[in-house]
């Protein structure tokens, strides 16, 4: 009897995971709901339904092959102090010191202030790049440290450039509190 009841919740986990699941791709969850059926497990690993590992969104995928190696002259420019309003733009120059071809799927900003410019054509083994960076510093005040991260066929896949600084009050803003 015992082993019957266990059977009948199995199945009725098994066939509750498949209809959580049936408006995905059917990828991974569907065969982790198989497992279920076949291997029957406690009730609470039942109840958290099996997701399918995808990359997100916001995580671009790095190009898939063989790897390479970006050098920069630079991963670091100091824009010293602007005051709020003022746009900052910086090159970062860069070769390509590995042996393929370097292909760089994404750059973003660590905000949207911060807008980076990159080659969106391989880049030749041996041949240099750029990378321009355009920080937008209005809304912002004090010591600022803005990260842009190039997404590309490198080992790692990520790497970072900063633009950092001091964005001082505009003209009006810099009254005290309360006043």
């Amino acid at each position: 009897m015992l082993t019957k009841f266990k059977f009948v919740l199995s199945a009725f986990f098994a066939i509750a995971l498949l209809a959580s699941c049936a408006n995905s791709d059917g990828g991974d969850a569907a065969k982790a709901a198989a497992r279920e059926a076949v291997e029957p497990s406690t009730a609470d690993a039942a109840q958290t339904p099996a997701t399918p590992a995808t990359p997100t969104a916001t995580t671009p995928a790095a190009p898939t092959g063989p790897t390479t190696v970006i050098d920069f002259k630079e991963t670091t420019f100091d824009f010293g102090t602007v005051v709020s309003g003022e746009k900052v733009s910086h090159t970062y120059s860069f070769t390509n010191t590995g042996s393929e071809p370097l292909i760089i799927s994404n750059a973003k900003g660590s905000c949207g202030c911060t807008v980076p410019e990159w080659p969106k054509e391989p880049i030749a083994v041996g041949a240099t790049g750029e990378v321009t960076v355009v920080f937008d510093s209005k809304n912002k005040k004090g010591p600022r440290n803005q990260k842009v991260t190039l997404t590309a066929n490198t080992d790692p896949p990520q790497t970072f450039i900063y633009l950092k600084g001091e964005v001082s009050p505009a003209a009006g803003d810099a009254a005290p509190a309360g006043q």
